[in-house]
């Protein structure tokens, strides 16, 4: 008696298919290469990427004499159930770019690169066009080049629909430009910069106020909010990194105009703002100060969540904070709204222990 032959296993038995790979890959060379600028040396497709701090022509000559590294990496969160709802993959790519670019601005530094690891169940070339567009587009606000990622296909650890996303941004500061908070004296003026909405935080909570305790579906119209459930979830996370960049090029840093940045992400205005605060500075901000997008009142209503537990979780509205020398705080304030950022002064800076207290 003879054993039967066993059949030839190929790794598209395994859930991995090679030709579908290559058509991802094909899909995500254009996007990643409308972000390039001469400073990025080796295009795409290597095994690691090559980018110049500084390019020989003077239109890009950087000339930094000692330049720092500044290096972030976050994710979406379960925003990205959201997007599976929607069935709507190429926004939270920008919420990607956002979440690291942000953070980057926080030490004064300028976003240089990004890029991505994305991982999902199975070869979907639709799929990962649409998340790879959302990060060439937050790039592109972002003013940075999307070098390269990773695509990690493991269908033994996701459920099909599912996918998680992670991105990198390496980014530079001179040494004697670097923003850390140190700075910050007691009168300074705290502005808030307005977000775009719930940004990428809390969803946890958001999904479970609004899907399980409300019951509501993704295509509800709100009427308070004037769009559905979905498309006021999905809003991406607004990048800051062009209005900023233009404050800071506007006033030097050796003058200390812009004293501490902070990106308000989970936390809120709470846990953020003291992460910048030297010792014996305490932030005072004045609730009503600023425009709270409907969103925020539609949800606390929703979940029935006390004020103090919406302050922790959520932005309220304002997704990143200066603090300023009060000479110059209308100034910049102006210029920030010039640049379609909506600014509002929040509060000041007093004597105390670090912290945020609400008046």
């Amino acid at each position: 008696m003879t054993d039967e032959p066993k059949a030839r296993l190929t790794y598209r038995d395994a859930g991995l298919d090679l030709d579908l790979y290559e058509q991802s890959l094909a899909g995500m060379a254009p996007l990643l290469k409308r972000t390039h600028t001469p400073r990025v040396l080796d295009g795409f497709g290597g095994f690691a990427s090559l980018f110049s701090l500084d390019y020989n022509s003077r239109l890009f000559a950087k000339n930094y004499r000692h330049p720092v590294l500044v290096t972030c990496t976050d994710g979406v969160g379960s925003k990205l159930k959201v997007a599976g709802l929607m069935n709507k993959h190429d926004t939270v790519g920008i919420d990607l770019v956002a979440m690291s670019v942000n953070d980057c601005l926080c030490t004064g530094g300028e976003p240089l690169l990004f890029l991505d690891y994305l991982a999902m169940p199975r070869d979907d070339p639709a799929l990962t066009r649409a998340l790879i567009a959302g990060i060439s587009d937050g790039c592109m606000e972002a003013e940075c080049s999307l070098v390269g990622g990773e695509t990690a296909i493991l269908p033994d650890f996701y459920q099909p629909g599912d996918y998680d996303m992670a991105g990198f941004c390496v980014g530079v500061v001179e040494r004697e430009h670097i923003i850390n908070g140190r700075a910050i004296q007691t009168g300074d003026v705290v502005l808030g910069l307005a977000s775009t909405g719930l940004h990428s935080n809390g969803y946890s909570l958001v999904r479970k106020a609004v899907f399980e305790h409300a019951g509501l579906k993704i295509s509800n119209f709100i009427p308070e909010l004037g769009q559905t459930v979905g498309e006021a979830l999905l809003a991406p996370t607004r990048i800051y990194v062009r209005a900023v960049k233009h404050i800071l090029q506007h006033y030097p840093v050796k003058k200390r105009v812009v004293r501490g940045l902070a990106h308000i992400t989970g936390g809120g205005l709470v846990d953020n703002i003291p992460r910048i605060l030297p010792p014996g500075r305490r932030v005072f901000v004045r609730r009503g100060s600023w425009e709270v997008p409907p969103v925020f009142p539609w949800l606390q209503k929703l979940g029935n969540i006390e004020q103090q537990e919406m302050d922790r979780v959520f932005n309220g509205g304002i997704g990143f904070v200066m603090i300023v020398g009060p000479y110059f705080a209308e100034s910049i304030q102006r210029q920030l709204c010039e640049e379609r950022v909506k600014t509002f002064a929040i509060g000041e800076v007093r004597d105390g222990e670090p912290g945020v207290e609400f008046l």
